[in-house]
């Protein structure tokens, strides 16, 4: 018997992912991590929301409609992403001093800055209006990508932190926090790679044929493959490291069971 499966990579990659994101909010739900990680609960949350009514509502809405909703959620995203780091910072280094709090901060933050303004285009401010509603959504658009890439840095500069010096602090290689940055900062370093390798290919390319073109969007496709492939890793990461307690979590729960063992000097005595 002869199987035929009519699924594309893209069809493929996309059902691995929302089946790994509903997984792991289950864990993240019946593991009790929702309160710990509440921002990063959230931003699961989105992602999934954003899969799902991109594969629903595509083609079924008013291309404007559609694009307004689609550049909404993807600027709410690069917020919510934001606070995460936030949240993941201040669980891991909370036992920092301010002075290595603020230092630490300020130089991450100079080092995005810089990477965000030196990548990419920048719009004239000067002339950009907002008279019509596509060109309100072309400038959230941008914020949003300018956003994402910022949020993209300081994740991997927050991994290389927590990864460094976060057992020092108490977030220790066998913590949630430190395997969750892990993941974050591995699913940044991933896009960032993605990115920069199709901009050099498409600002050293100049398509001269059908077949040219179609090669060079042919590389583009395997990096977005490659990038979902490497998200869906991640994803995995965090469903296995999330359901695990850390370490001393599940002896620290039983202590009050345990302690009635201790009248055992009771049984002597009697």
């Amino acid at each position: 018997m002869h199987f035929n499966f009519h699924f594309t990579a893209v069809q493929t990659l996309w059902t691995l992912t929302f089946a790994s994101l509903l997984v792991l909010l289950v864990v993240l739900l019946g593991r009790d991590r929702i309160r710990r990680f509440p921002w990063f609960t959230t931003s699961i949350v989105l992602v999934t929301l954003r899969l799902l009514i991109n594969r629903l509502l595509h083609d079924r809405l008013p291309a404007l409609t559609m694009g307004e909703v689609a550049i909404t959620l993807a600027l709410l995203s690069a917020i919510v992403s934001l606070l995460v780091l936030v949240e993941m910072a201040r669980l891991a280094f909370r036992r920092a001093s301010a002075r290595a709090w603020s230092a630490s901060t300020l130089a991450l933050l100079i080092i995005g800055g810089l990477i965000v303004w030196k990548w990419g285009p920048w719009p004239n401010f000067r002339t950009i209006a907002f008279d019509t509603l596509i060109a309100k959504l072309q400038f959230m658009q941008f914020v949003s990508v300018k956003l994402g890439l910022l949020v993209d840095v300081l994740s991997i500069g927050l991994g290389v932190l927590i990864v460094a010096t976060g057992s020092r602090f108490g977030a220790g290689w066998r913590s949630h926090v430190q395997r969750i940055v892990i993941g974050i900062s591995t699913a940044s370093l991933s896009q960032m790679t993605a990115q920069g390798v199709w901009q050099t290919i498409a600002r050293h390319t100049t398509p001269h044929s059908q077949a040219e073109y179609e090669r060079v969007i042919g590389i583009q496709e395997k990096l977005l493959n490659t990038n979902s492939a490497v998200y869906v890793l991640v994803i995995i990461w965090w469903i296995i490291c999330l359901w695990v307690d850390e370490p001393g979590t599940s002896t620290e729960r039983t202590l009050p069971e345990i302690a009635p063992a201790a009248s055992a000097r009771e049984v002597g005595e009697a």
